[in-house]
């Protein structure tokens, strides 16, 4: 049975939840944790991943770049096939795909079929995410929707922050498959509060595949998801090899890596909060603020990759400027994407991680030329300057329209 909306003065129609707003967002936010550990988790548990399947780190590695890509494929995929599925069934299908990609990735015995496995469980990634942010600011008022996107994407945070270091214990002392068993059964788990909280919301039967396409074509929505596409890209510079750093660098002790990143989770989970204040007040000014912080928060990195303090600080303050950014991108895909709602929030997780990618890739590049850990913090900074020039090139574009128009 449908749920009765209420409209909240702004042309865009309020889901009440069945059981109340708390418990709804409770279930959207465990589910971005649950997803956002899956991604996250093979990061830190990478040397004992790549010695359970013999092989090197660096070809363990591609196990990540698996997924990422699994997740630029299916944004797209899962928004269009399921365009006249309400939000709230299509949720379900996605945490379902979600739940048996990893039980999957568990049971592959071979390097070649766990990276299948990884892109399987990849594929409902960007959707998951995009669907849940939009349910999100269904349920509140038009001038809380950075609150309620923030709120949502914070379990992303959360996962860095609690569940990718809890899982990197989980394998190196019961072995990576154990700990994404329970990462699917958390999985399972989201999927019946979906079911139990999530308001009913009517499917759109005039939505189609094309049209969702057709809503795409507006340069305000490639713009964002390109400053998205290279503007996290320098987070995942530094994040890919942080442990790297912290074994071969800072030297730090065994049992104070989990602290670097329990402290990396801390700052998404700032970033998150902080981001998602401003957007509610002024939307520019937290893309160009958490832009223009990144690259100052990279540009430091090189010279604080031997203090363990000033390392310390430098792993809170560039995830928590990074992270700044995505309320803020999603918040304005909502302005612009007009038909395509769904399609462009999911699309938004589809460049979060081709950034993944892409600094990962540029991050190898940088080791492998012999330029050292310090290069990670220049190469993230150009990133960053580069999200930040396509964003200016997005609000020039659109100051000279509204001018045309006036």
């Amino acid at each position: 049975m449908a749920t009765e909306t209420i409209p909240d003065g702004h042309g865009i129609a309020r889901i009440p939840p069945p059981h109340g707003t708390a418990l709804a967002f409770l279930t959207l936010t465990f589910g971005t944790f649950v997803v956002g550990t899956g991604e996250f988790a093979i990061m830190g548990m990478l040397p004992e991943f790549a010695a359970s399947l013999h092989v090197s780190e660096a070809r363990a590695g591609y196990a990540i770049t698996a997924y990422a890509l699994g997740v630029v494929v299916g944004a797209p995929l899962f928004t269009i096939l399921g365009a006249r599925l309400s939000r709230r069934e299509l949720l379900l299908v996605l945490f379902g795909f979600f739940c048996g990609g990893n039980v999957l990735g568990v049971m592959m015995p071979t390097p070649g079929l766990v990276d299948m496995a990884r892109f399987i469980t990849g594929l409902p990634h960007g959707a998951l995410f995009g669907i849940s942010a939009l349910i999100g600011a269904s349920m509140v008022d038009r001038a809380r929707r950075g609150w309620a996107v923030g709120r949502v994407l914070s379990g992303i945070a959360i996962a860095t922050l609690i569940g990718a270091p809890f899982s990197t214990f989980a394998a190196d002392h019961l072995g990576w498959r154990i700990a994404y068993v329970v990462i699917g059964l958390a999985g399972a788990v989201t999927l019946l509060g979906v079911w139990r909280y999530i308001p009913a919301d009517q499917p759109d039967r005039a939505v189609t595949p094309l049209g969702e396409l057709q809503g795409l074509a507006n340069a305000q929505v490639l713009l964002t998801l390109l400053t998205a596409a290279i503007g996290f890209g320098g987070m995942f510079t530094l994040y890919t090899f942080l442990t790297s750093i912290l074994n071969n660098v800072t030297h730090v002790p065994e049992w104070m890596v989990m602290t670097y990143m329990v402290l990396w989770g801390a700052g998404m989970l700032a970033g998150a909060n902080v981001g998602a204040w401003i957007v509610d007040r002024n939307l520019n000014a937290a893309v160009l603020i958490a832009l223009v912080g990144s690259i100052g928060t990279m540009l430091v990195l090189p010279y604080v990759l031997h203090s363990r303090i000033g390392l310390m600080a430098d792993v809170f303050l560039v995830p928590t400027f990074f992270n700044a950014l995505g309320p803020a991108l999603q918040t304005r895909l909502m302005d612009f994407a007009g038909t395509a709602q769904t399609l462009a929030a999911s699309l938004n997780h589809s460049a979060f991680n081709i950034a993944n990618a892409l600094g990962a890739v540029l991050g190898s590049v940088l080791l492998a030329h012999q330029f050292g850990y310090g290069a990670l913090g220049m190469g993230g900074a150009l990133l960053s300057v580069g999200g930040l020039l396509v964003y200016l090139v997005a609000l020039f574009a659109l100051k000279g329209r509204n001018a045309q128009s006036a």
